[in-house]
């Protein structure tokens, strides 16, 4: 993706959803360490992407015997529509730094090749 040591700040979590805390950091990386690209880059293979709510609180609630129902683990049937979604909220959010670049990518885990998404 044409990066060198330094330039990446990676923000990771499951299902490379654009959540609060991702926007969170995004102002604060955006204003204060002088980021000016974002990609958003979930995989394929996901697990977040492969099931549903449902059967993700299920399957911790039969094995572990925890009742995780409060969460919304913001599993998706659709990565790249859901893509499209997480880019645009981080375009549209009114906080972060004016003119910072933002895409979508999909990186596909068998063949370490990454799809860029019109977004």
């Amino acid at each position: 993706v044409g990066m060198g040591v330094g330039d990446a700040k990676i923000l990771r979590n499951a299902g490379a959803r654009v959540t609060e805390d991702v926007l969170r950091t995004l102002v604060l990386a955006t204003h204060l360490l002088n980021v000016n690209r974002v990609l958003v880059m979930p995989h394929t293979d996901c697990r977040m992407a492969i099931s549903d709510e449902a059967s993700i609180h299920a399957t911790i609630q039969n094995q572990f015997g925890v009742d995780t129902s409060s969460l919304e683990f913001r599993t998706s049937s659709n990565q790249r529509e859901s893509l499209l979604e997480d880019v645009a909220r981080i375009r549209s959010y009114p906080l972060i730094h004016k003119g910072v670049s933002v895409a979508g990518a999909i990186y596909n885990v068998s063949t370490g090749q990454l799809e860029p998404i019109d977004c």
